[in-house]
């Protein structure tokens, strides 16, 4: 990532607040960028965003709700952004069978709300939405996915996703593009690491029931997911708003960033491995019929390799260990903000896998 370009850059980031937005904001901070949040509170208690004293580290944090388009309108314009950041989201697909009709109002609507306030507010030279490897048609085979497979979604949080990516298509192809506004978007695998509570996630979840003194209850063992550390699809978005602003329209498009394809593990084999790392952790299957989720799903991440020079980093032991140290960091008191910082370093520093 290039400090030089971040240094200074006016940045808006939608849902700072939540776990992958609070990384990505600090990470931008650290960086030099003057970053502008907008966002709901944080959705879990505790949360990153309180952890880390993020809102200590940004220009602005404004606490509303991506649904109210004139709140998001004004922000926007009041913060000048040059690159704008849109992770916010209902990110969870259990919840999106509990409420279906929000996730859409969310995933988009709250897009459809981004990209016009993006075509209100002159100056912003590049836009990247955050979408999902959900997205994706998922047909349970074997392959991974390419950015050029049909989208689709089987529950209301990937089917929202799927329709966030054609918006977006629809708003660069017939407004921005033309205005010379670069947009992209990216989809990521599923992402750990430290200070993420959300309920319904693999690793929260087990963490939660170390710390309660109780077995974890796994719904799917034998799920296929690429997992990857949260600052794996982080510095991928760095690295594509970098290049949307310096060469424009040839990045203007659909992203993959996943983990390389021994990281693309069952869950089992997470659990198991997160297990043997905590003594007294254990885990157990529950049986009972569960909404539907998919059962494989891989990213191809083949034109970042090619085209950005992005490639993983850690990998999926190092990521479940970095975790396990942050939530140990966090329980013992220490600086959390310093120690998240100390991870980004690290990882910074690694070479990527060839």
């Amino acid at each position: 990532m290039n400090a030089a370009f971040w240094r200074g850059r006016r940045v808006f980031l939608t849902g700072h607040t939540g776990f992958k937005g609070g990384w990505l904001s600090l990470w931008l901070a650290e960086l030099g960028a003057e970053v502008h949040g907008y966002a709901l509170p944080p959705p879990t208690d505790p949360n990153f965003f309180t952890a880390t004293g993020l809102d200590k580290r940004l220009v602005s944090s404004v606490i509303a709700d991506i649904r109210d388009a004139s709140s998001l309108e004004r922000a926007m314009q009041a913060a000048r952004p040059e690159v704008v950041l849109h992770l916010a989201a209902q990110p969870l697909v259990r919840q999106s069978y509990a409420e279906p009709v929000e996730t859409f109002a969310v995933n988009v609507m709250g897009t459809v709300n981004l990209l016009e306030a993006v075509r209100k507010t002159p100056g912003v030279k590049a836009v990247l939405n955050i979408t999902t490897d959900k997205c994706y048609e998922n047909r349970e085979w074997v392959w991974p996915y390419r950015e050029n497979e049909a989208l689709g979604g089987h529950d209301p949080y990937s089917g929202s996703k799927a329709c966030s990516e054609l918006a977006t298509a629809a708003w660069r192809r017939s407004f921005l593009d033309a205005a010379g506004v670069q947009v992209a978007s990216a989809r990521a695998g599923n992402v750990i690491g430290g200070g993420d509570w959300a309920a319904d996630r693999l690793v929260p979840d087990f963490l939660r029931a170390l710390d309660a003194g109780r077995p974890l209850v796994v719904r799917s063992p034998l799920a296929t997911r690429p997992w990857q550390h949260v600052l794996e699809p982080l510095s991928g978005y760095l690295t594509l708003a970098e290049k949307l602003c310096s060469e424009g329209a040839a990045f203007a498009e659909a992203w993959n960033f996943g983990p390389d394809e021994a990281d693309a593990r069952p869950v089992q084999w997470i659990v198991e491995t997160l297990c043997a790392r905590v003594p007294g952790a254990a885990w157990q299957h529950d049986a009972a019929p569960q909404p539907h989720e998919a059962h494989t799903l891989r990213l191809d991440s083949a034109k970042a390799h090619a085209r950005l020079g992005w490639r993983p980093r850690w990998i999926l032991s190092r990521a479940l260990e970095a975790t396990l140290e942050w939530h140990q960091a966090w329980k013992a008191g220490a600086d959390m903000a310093e120690f998240s910082l100390g991870q980004i370093r690290e990882y910074a520093a690694t070479e990527a896998a060839a």
